[in-house]
């Protein structure tokens, strides 16, 4: 709702079509925009509270017999809404934060991966500028850590010594992201400088990257959704 606490036009939208929150006319357009979610895609929704997202995800598998999937992972207990959702869609109530990538990746199909991450995870803004950036960029390095797992420290070197860079531990499940090659990523900021950052990690690992500020986000939001398409292959270094 807006400030005056009146229902503006994506809340009475959301209402009339049955979805469970205004947030999912944020994913309607990235979708409309970007068609990330294809008829067969497996796709990882991190924070998916209160499961706007999922629903939008499924519609955007098109008829069951597609096939698809969609898991949904939040700290929270989401219940799969009813509407737009069918027996595709799946939720777990798990940390992100802490959540290995190995026990991720055996919830995709074939535990081959996902072809498609969405991250709408937000922090409890404080109203304090720098500290809700700060948080909202260790999410977002979260959501690009469980995508691309070593790869993004790689690309963060960035002309550096990258021998310096590279880790004495043996290479194990946890050091591969769980996104496929060729596959998708969209992850929320708060904007910032942090979240500039973020971008220039994700360009050389994707043949696209594009900002989006949707919509149906609040006026008085600073919220915006890094769009990464087409994972390249990983470089051995």
């Amino acid at each position: 709702m807006v400030g005056s606490g009146a229902p503006d036009f994506f809340y009475k939208e959301a209402q009339r079509l049955g979805y469970v929150a205004r947030s999912a006319f944020k994913l309607v357009q990235i979708q409309k925009q970007h068609k990330l979610i294809k008829p067969g895609s497996s796709v990882l929704d991190l924070g998916c509270a209160p499961g706007s997202w999922l629903q939008v995800a499924c519609q955007s598998l098109g008829p069951l017999n597609n096939g698809g999937s969609v898991i949904g992972i939040d700290h929270k207990k989401v219940k799969v809404p009813p509407l737009h959702c069918d027996s595709r869609v799946q939720t777990i109530s798990a940390d992100v934060m802490t959540l290995p990538k190995h026990l991720l990746r055996e919830l995709s199909p074939k535990q081959k991966g996902f072809s498609v991450i969405l991250s709408d995870m937000c922090p409890l803004v404080s109203g304090i500028t720098t500290k809700d950036a700060a948080l909202s960029f260790e999410l977002g390095m979260r959501a690009l850590d469980l995508a691309v797992g070593r790869a993004a420290s790689v690309s963060n070197l960035d002309g550096d010594n990258q021998d310096e860079g590279r880790s004495d531990e043996p290479s194990g499940s946890d050091d591969a992201g769980v996104l496929q090659v060729g596959g998708n990523l969209v992850i929320k900021l708060l904007e910032s400088e942090d979240a500039k950052e973020i971008s220039q990690i994700c360009k050389p690992l994707f043949t696209k990257s594009t900002w989006l500020r949707p919509k149906a986000t609040r006026p008085s939001s600073r919220e915006i959704y890094l769009i990464c398409q087409g994972l390249k292959p990983e470089i051995k270094i």
